[in-house]
């Protein structure tokens, strides 16, 4: 589904610019391929095969809000399987992220995959929890159970509990979840253990946003996102 709003590619290009950096910073190494060109990629085309089938890399959106820096994130997709394809048979998946001060992933479950989200590095992460109902509805009223670091932890519907780094969240399927960077506190380096990471149909958001944007070529592109590959 594409996004109503267009983001402009240099937005795009700024922004993994700054994660490059960002990443960096934080003594997190990305593997070679983060930094392809257009050109690398037409020369590693055959071999990269898996990186492309099963939608490794980077990874932006502003979820059709038009306004990235509030509603958005920037994600790079370091490994993954596939649950149809048999030539990956990997079940698990890691992501990193950057997710700045204020910028809200917007509330969301996954139909099959159980993922911990961790705080790596950088600010604090608040994650907003609600259960979901046997509709797929959003629950407003019972509390939610769930294990930070092994630790059991009762929050009420809609309530948030917040990473500081080294924290994470196991988060199993059909819950609901939102999270943003404290304000104050700076960028937030996120990682993402999971099973099997299915963007394009795994995703049910408490109201309907989109997933990977429609893009205004305003300059040229200095690395591909995840489903641009040739």
């Amino acid at each position: 589904m594409k996004g109503a709003l267009l983001l402009k590619r240099s937005q795009i290009n700024r922004y993994i610019d700054e994660a490059i950096a960002f990443f960096q910073q934080q003594r997190f190494a990305l593997p070679p391929f983060a930094y392809w060109t257009d050109a690398d990629w037409q020369a590693h085309a055959v071999e990269a095969e898996e990186i492309r089938d099963v939608m490794l890399g980077w990874d932006l959106t502003d979820f059709g809000s038009g306004n990235f820096e509030a509603q958005g994130l920037l994600l790079f997709t370091l490994r993954n399987g596939s649950t149809g394809d048999p030539r990956y048979p990997k079940p698990y998946a890691e992501k990193i992220m950057l997710v700045r001060p204020g910028q809200v992933t917007p509330c969301h479950f996954h139909w099959h995959k159980m993922e911990d989200i961790i705080n790596r590095g950088g600010g604090n992460l608040i994650v907003s929890l609600n259960n979901s109902l046997p509709d797929e509805g959003l629950d407003l009223v019972s509390d939610v159970v769930v294990r930070l670091d092994g630790r059991v932890k009762t929050v009420t519907a809609g309530g948030t509990v917040t990473l500081y780094p080294g924290e994470s969240i196991a988060l199993p399927p059909r819950l609901y979840h939102s999270f943003w960077g404290q304000q104050g506190a700076g960028p937030v380096m996120v990682g993402e253990v999971s099973q099997v990471n299915d963007d394009r149909a795994d995703n049910r958001f408490a109201v309907p946003a989109g997933r990977f944007p429609a893009i205004e070529e305003d300059e040229v592109r200095t690395r591909l996102l995840c489903f641009e590959y040739p």
